[in-house]
């Protein structure tokens, strides 16, 4: 009932479409709002989740153009899951060519949560031309501390879980390398092991009662787990602090960045660092737990609201 309410009330789009970015892919786009008012773009998380309507919502739709899309791979984007030309520096491009398919020329504001925000610090620094304003929240820099905490750091407070992810891998073998292995043969049994215990362990680190998770596993859970570890095992296609490094490229850019103090996906410490690294940046620490809390949400909103 809760998600029929939730989607009853969602803005609707006044367009939508799939746009060919080359090499066999196409991105799924709606536009929201006002089709003459200030733009912005929001970026999903995942890698290998979707764009949701209701982030939208966040923005006041009489004064913005809002503009989603669904990342390569991903969501209702073409093909589903589909790996091959899919890297950082693509998605990056994509929306490049995404504004100019658009016709929008004006610098526009970037708004992106989680890997979101990820994405949106590698546009912004390959493309500040184009940006005006970074709102940014669940802050993940995609680097070598953040791969630490996942692979070892969380087993302070998650030993259980990591031991079943960590039980499966030949000593010495790369965790997101291995899964990738998996998720990416064709045996449906190798695929849903990969889902349920690599795949899920990033959502099982947001709570503190570890959700119970479907016996049965979809193909689109299949698809999103093959964009997600495929980024994983790439190292998200970064160098190690890349973003940090190239942060004085943001220096004319306002940068808003909200975090929660105890989120154990992504900790408080490269939302801090980054905060230091932008000197037009500010720093909102939300007093919530996990990854995603009310509080954070409500606090997003109550900013992109305030815009204008």
């Amino acid at each position: 009932m809760g998600s029929f309410w939730q989607k009853l009330f969602e803005p609707k789009a006044f367009d939508e479409g799939l746009l060919d970015v080359g090499n066999g892919h196409k991105i799924f786009y709606r536009q929201f709002g006002n089709p003459n008012g200030k733009t912005a773009v929001c970026l999903h998380g995942g890698p290998g989740s979707s764009s949701h309507a209701a982030t939208a919502a966040n923005f006041n739709l009489k004064k913005f153009r809002v503009i989603l899309f669904d990342q390569r791979g991903c969501g209702k984007s073409l093909p589903a899951g589909e790996v091959q030309n899919n890297t950082t520096e693509d998605l990056a491009e994509d929306i490049c060519r995404l504004l100019s398919f658009l016709n929008i020329q004006n610098k526009v504001i970037v708004y992106g949560s989680s890997w979101g925000s990820t994405l949106a610090l590698y546009f912004a620094e390959h493309h500040p031309e184009k940006v005006e304003r970074l709102v940014l929240s669940k802050i993940f820099l995609a680097n070598a501390d953040n791969k630490f905490w996942e692979e070892n750091g969380s087993a302070f407070v998650y030993p259980d879980v990591l031991e079943k992810v960590v039980a499966e891998v030949p000593s010495g073998e790369d965790i997101p390398s291995y899964y990738y292995k998996l998720v990416m043969s064709h045996n449906r049994k190798q695929q849903e092991k990969a889902v349920k215990l690599y795949a899920n362990y990033e959502y099982n680190l947001s709570y503190l009662n570890l959700p119970k998770m479907e016996d049965e596993i979809s193909d689109e859970d299949i698809a999103s787990a093959k964009i997600y570890i495929h980024y994983a095992a790439n190292k998200y296609f970064l160098s190690d602090n890349e973003l940090l490094d190239n942060a004085d490229k943001l220096k004319k850019i306002p940068v808003h960045i909200l975090h929660n103090r105890a989120d154990l996906l992504c900790p408080l410490k490269g939302a801090f660092q980054l905060h230091k690294a932008l000197p037009l940046s500010t720093l909102e620490v939300i007093p919530a737990y996990g990854h995603i809390s009310k509080l954070m949400s409500r606090k997003v909103k109550q900013y992109l609201k305030s815009l204008s």
